[in-house]
């Protein structure tokens, strides 16, 4: 299940105004990821799913993470990657575990909201993310708000896929990973989404 989309940007406020001309819809402010050198903004995509536009936070310049050294150097937002809920992620690591395929935790993340509500879930990463068309796998504790329930509704998305020169060979992976993503062929391996708003669609690529 599609959980969320990141949005990379070099500057949070430009992805927020770039989202915002295409979609019409205005993403709010979500909150820092500490220890990570990143900052979000989010809008919902529907039943628990949503748009997170990430980058850079200025306030922690020192932090050495290749996620937020690469934000950096986006000319214009793109995507940087996607999130899949499997349900419980210890229970999905073990099944990782059992097909012989790398991965790393589950590890724990969290965010503070504006509100000052704490957020918490667990990550499983894949070793191999087949050139970033792979997603990352996400658990949401059960006292924390997901984030697609209260942030700024009014957008849809119509088409979610990865392109790639090998469509069999990533097909392949994704049915053994349980994943739904439609796959087509392509010159280079990249994803694509469109999403629609009230004022039109946002059109973009990895």
């Amino acid at each position: 299940m599609l959980d969320h989309i990141l949005l990379g940007s070099a500057n949070l406020q430009r992805g927020i105004k770039f989202v915002e001309q295409h979609t019409g819809v205005l993403a709010t402010f979500g909150g820092v990821h500490p220890g990570r050198g990143t900052q979000n903004a989010l809008l919902s995509l529907g039943n628990r799913r949503y748009l997170e536009i990430i980058a850079p936070d200025p306030a922690q310049p020192g932090v050495k993470n290749p996620i937020a050294s690469s934000l950096h150097s986006l000319v214009e937002p793109r995507l940087v990657g996607w999130a899949d809920h499997p349900g419980s992620v210890t229970a999905f690591a073990e099944k990782l575990a059992a097909a012989g395929i790398k991965y790393e935790g589950p590890t724990p993340g969290s965010r503070k909201r504006p509100d000052g509500q704490l957020l918490n879930w667990q990550i499983v990463s894949l070793a191999d993310t087949a050139s970033g068309l792979l997603p990352f796998f996400i658990e949401w504790s059960q006292d924390s708000v997901h984030p697609s329930v209260d942030a700024p509704n009014g957008c849809t998305l119509l088409s979610f896929a990865a392109e790639t020169p090998d469509p069999e060979k990533l097909a392949a992976t994704l049915k053994t990973l349980n994943l739904g993503l439609l796959v087509r062929k392509g010159e280079k391996p990249r994803l694509h989404a469109v999403i629609s708003g009230p004022k039109g669609s946002l059109d973009v690529y990895s």
